[in-house]
């Protein structure tokens, strides 16, 4: 049966907002013609393929339906991240663009901003005056026959934020949405400030911003906890794939197959060894008190008791405290985490680099709160 026109665009639609929401695909011309070819089995014509719009419709009924209450408040989390990155970088009169100033976030979406300065190098002397962790990003781009070379800077924070530097006599130039062919919606330090205060009447802004900038991003905490781990080394005997960092990251990556949106787990499985860093002779309570304040009660119980874990599976342990340890509503996960702590030892098996599983579980992290 053929479908009409109309209804077969709806589909595409879907189906290309599907891939990009799901962040199999990136771009609506590569997610439109995917999708066409998986409805169609074969080719289309372009009058039929859907427009960005319409795609980017779909991925925020998308949005709605799986993410809840939790995308509004992630929405106005992130605007005032925003701002206060902004007043920070005001001398390269910053924009908020894309989603986040649009209203059309979703599950992964960036903090977008427009910097405009002659020097990348002055932008990111800035950011380490911040403390803030990033990536440089140069990107070759060919658009209408002319090839340009777009530098991107990844900030790694509570929301990950993307910069783009442009020249400095480019502050005032007109960028073109890829979406609708339009000028794009951006808003200056002031406009920003002036339409938070529309949108949400009884914010006290500058207290909002104070208490952003008072806080300590826990993931920069785990990441600073984790790292030195590449270069303590354990004993061949009991674990021959070699140094903590590894280890912990095979077992992280195990845990993520078993309860993949559990982030009290999957912390509790990337951070449980990070205490050897600090005092191999008693790394468990050495980690939990460098952790103390940027992990869960149930986390640090996970932790505090993945070695007694090892002796139920071992059947070591005594009968009152394994009885203890079962009373817990954990009990199960904790066993889960022991078993998992002991496959993950294997040498030369793939498992994933620091930044891809924080960014995982950041990703929950802002995606249910």
């Amino acid at each position: 049966m053929v479908l009409p026109p109309s209804k077969l665009r709806r589909q595409i639609a879907w189906q290309a907002a599907q891939l990009m929401y799901t962040r199999q695909e990136s771009e609506y011309y590569r997610a439109k013609l995917k999708a066409a070819r998986q409805i169609c089995q074969g080719w289309v014509k372009p009058i039929d393929l859907p427009s960005n719009a319409e795609i980017r419709d779909e991925i925020q009924s998308l949005a709605r339906l799986f993410e809840g209450e939790s995308r509004s408040q992630n929405l106005r989390q992130m605007r005032l991240e925003a701002l206060s990155l902004m007043r920070r970088l005001a001398r390269f009169r910053p924009r908020l663009i894309g989603s986040v100033l649009t209203g059309h976030v979703r599950q992964g979406s960036d903090i977008d901003l427009h910097v405009f300065s002659d020097s990348v190098e002055a932008v990111t002397l800035a950011l380490d005056e911040d403390a803030k962790v990033y990536d440089v990003e140069r990107k070759r781009v060919r658009k209408g026959g002319e090839e340009r070379i777009f530098t991107h800077i990844h900030v790694r924070d509570r929301f990950p934020i993307e910069l783009t530097v442009y020249a400095a006599n480019m502050a005032h130039y007109v960028f073109k949405s890829s979406v609708t062919g339009k000028a794009i919606e951006r808003a200056s330090i002031a406009e920003l400030e002036q339409f938070l205060q529309r949108e949400y009447p009884d914010i006290d802004l500058e207290e909002e911003i104070i208490q952003i900038e008072d806080q300590v991003d826990r993931f920069q905490v785990y990441e600073a906890l984790l790292l030195p781990l590449e270069n303590v080394k354990q004993s061949p005997k009991y674990h021959p794939e070699g140094d903590v960092l590894y280890h912990s990251l095979q077992v992280f990556d195990l845990a993520r197959d078993e309860l993949p949106y559990d982030e009290e787990f999957l912390l509790a499985a990337l951070l449980h060894d990070v205490g050897k860093g600090i005092d191999s002779g008693d790394h468990v309570a050495a980690g939990l008190e460098a952790l103390e304040g940027f992990i869960t009660d149930r986390t640090h119980w996970l932790i505090q008791h993945h070695m007694a874990a090892q002796q139920v599976l071992d059947r070591t342990i005594g009968v009152r405290a394994r009885r203890r340890l079962e009373q817990d509503e954990s009990y199960e996960e904790l066993i889960l985490l022991a078993r998992c702590d002991r496959l993950g030892r294997q040498p030369g098996v793939e498992a994933p680099d620091l930044e891809q599983a924080l960014d995982y579980i950041r990703e929950i992290a802002t995606t249910f709160g």
